[in-house]
């Protein structure tokens, strides 16, 4: 006996029809996003006055909230070389899930080997349309809508080129890596200096380059405590930058730097400490005048070394408004001769500078 033939309803035929339309819709959506997204952000970057840019590939990671730019670049239309600008290997741009149980959401962003090389020749240019803060500000907030939480650059770049100086100047940092965390102040009081950024890099003469502060970006114009030193650097490698511009070159040498500033409520008080030890002047086969030159700055600089640390050093104190910054000219050339004769300073970052400082001035 024959078994009787089930009928599919209309209602689970409709069912199975909507559902493989939505499947449908999603994958074709998937597949086009990536695509979509890549011409979106094209076109951010074309927006920027005076620059040309584009990514070459945009990866979707819906899972965990983030998009992936991959070989982004950025240069001035009218630029003379064929160094870009900006450019980044990857950007991961995604959701920071530890904010949502604060409930707040915001991004994370992490830079692989981005590189900033500022070309004179292509920025020298004062008839050229450039961005103002604020088309920069808002092409930002087209790439990244939702607020930064935190922010790290892994294996940066940093540099300075001048092609037309013979030889060409390129001073730069390498290595970049860069941690700033709680730049949204998800955990913490608000006035308070809760965001914090750490970073090292290697200089040009391999110097030791680093940075540690705290700071409050919710102002108009943050407040900052933060202290950096560049310690160790060849001075030999500045041959090509001194040469051009002050007809000086180095057999030898090595340069320290330390520094600390203070920002509260606009208003700016620091200093920096430059220190030259051990350096002795390249002489062959220069010119007469060149000579001439170089023996003087040696002179001058055998006067002013302190004998005990071997080091001629100045420091320089600097303090105002943002906007009508004063820096003590005076002090740093007798803080010279301080430093030759009286009391050498130290190769350390002197931690007088507080944030307080910057509020009592600024009162």
């Amino acid at each position: 006996m024959d078994r009787p033939i089930k009928k599919v309803s209309k209602r689970s035929t409709d069912f199975w029809m909507g559902l493989m339309l939505i499947t449908l819709i999603l994958v074709s959506f998937r597949i086009w996003l990536p695509n979509g997204v890549r011409s979106y952000v094209n076109n951010v970057l074309a927006d920027i006055p005076g620059y040309h840019g584009a990514v070459q590939d945009i990866d979707m990671q819906l899972l965990r909230g983030a998009y992936v730019i991959e070989g982004l670049h950025l240069n001035k239309i009218e630029a003379v070389s064929e160094v870009p600008f900006i450019s980044i290997r990857r950007a991961d741009i995604s959701i920071e899930w530890a904010a949502l149980l604060r409930g707040r959401i915001v991004t994370a962003i992490k830079l692989t080997q981005p590189e900033v090389m500022y070309v004179l020749e292509d920025h020298d240019d004062v008839d050229a349309v450039a961005p103002n803060e604020t088309d920069w500000t808002e092409a930002l907030k087209e790439l990244v809508p939702i607020d930064v939480n935190s922010f790290e650059i892994v294996s940066g770049k940093i540099g300075f080129l001048q092609l037309s100086a013979q030889p060409s100047i390129d001073i730069y940092l390498h290595q970049l890596q860069l941690l700033a965390t709680n730049l949204s102040n998800i955990a913490g009081r608000d006035g308070t200096l809760n965001s914090s950024i750490e970073a090292r890099a290697v200089s040009i003469g391999d110097g030791q380059a680093t940075l540690k502060g705290q700071m409050n970006l919710l102002r108009r114009i943050p407040d900052v405590d933060m202290s950096f030193s560049l310690e160790h650097a060849a001075v030999e490698s500045l041959n090509d930058f001194s040469e051009h511009y002050s007809g000086v070159d180095f057999e030898q040498g090595t340069v320290n730097v330390y520094g600390e500033l203070a920002i509260a409520d606009g208003h700016l008080i620091g200093y920096v400490k430059p220190m030259l030890e051990d350096f002795e002047l390249h002489s062959q086969e220069d010119q007469v005048l060149e000579t001439l030159w170089e023996a003087l700055v040696g002179f001058v600089g055998l006067v002013l070394e302190n004998e005990d640390e071997g080091t001629v050093a100045s420091k320089v104190p600097f303090e105002g408004n943002l906007n009508d910054l004063n820096t003590g000219v005076l002090t740093a050339v007798l803080n010279v001769f301080r430093n030759a004769w009286i009391e050498a300073f130290q190769r350390t970052v002197d931690d007088e500078i507080e944030f307080e400082d910057a509020l009592e001035a600024d009162a």
